[in-house]
């Protein structure tokens, strides 16, 4: 045995990010608002640029769950067939899934960029924008391993990112540079997920 598989064995933090799975279909069994709080919590410790947490975290359940699939549905037919085609497969991924976790960007670290740093307004903007997507997808990898961690099942729908202003104005949110939205739930069925590329190859050393 290698010492990389060894640490998979011994590491549970090592196993649950190998083990976590983009589940589309969900159970009936629902997920309580302790469990919520869990993954919330987990997504709460990401890192932020300059500890700001410029990000939102929504929960849908019950008939807000079904508003927002239905808007990702009805517009569904907008984009080109393939766009389309996954569009559809989101929003029966959203009606499956108990309850759906989005995560928004505040923008509150790109509105005062330029207090923090005293640079060009320009620059700070898009300086400060990176570091908020930065933070929110590292919210987002938090909340998905939590949830694997404890049995949950979620898929980060990123085709949604096509209609994301008609997404966050469904949730109340200002339209703002990052948009996540995470069925969360329990596995209808297994998958072993896809073959990953050795590690081998998108690695560079220098020296």
């Amino acid at each position: 045995m290698t010492p990389h598989e060894q640490a998979l064995i011994e590491n549970e933090t090592l196993q649950t990010i190998r083990n976590r799975r983009s589940i589309r279909s969900f159970t009936d069994q629902p997920v309580t608002d302790e469990q919520i709080h869990i993954l919330l919590s987990a997504a709460n410790e990401a890192p932020s640029a300059h500890n700001q947490q410029s990000w939102r975290f929504i929960v849908l359940r019950n008939r807000k769950k079904q508003e927002l699939a239905d808007l990702v549905g009805a517009r569904a037919s907008d984009f080109p067939r393939p766009s389309s085609a996954l569009l559809r497969m989101a929003a029966r991924s959203i009606v499956s899934a108990p309850v759906v976790i989005a995560v928004a960007n505040t923008g509150e670290l790109m509105n005062h960029g330029t207090d923090l740093f005293k640079v060009e307004k320009e620059m700070a903007f898009d300086f400060f924008r990176t570091m908020e997507i930065q933070s929110s997808a590292a919210a987002v990898q938090n909340l998905l391993l939590a949830a694997t961690s404890t049995g949950l099942a979620t898929v980060w729908l990123g085709i949604l990112y096509l209609m994301k202003d008609d997404v966050l104005r469904q949730l109340g949110e200002p339209e703002g540079e990052f948009m996540a939205v995470i069925p969360v739930g329990y596995a209808q069925r297994e998958t072993s997920g896809p073959q990953k590329q050795p590690v081998d190859m998108r690695v560079k050393f220098l020296d």
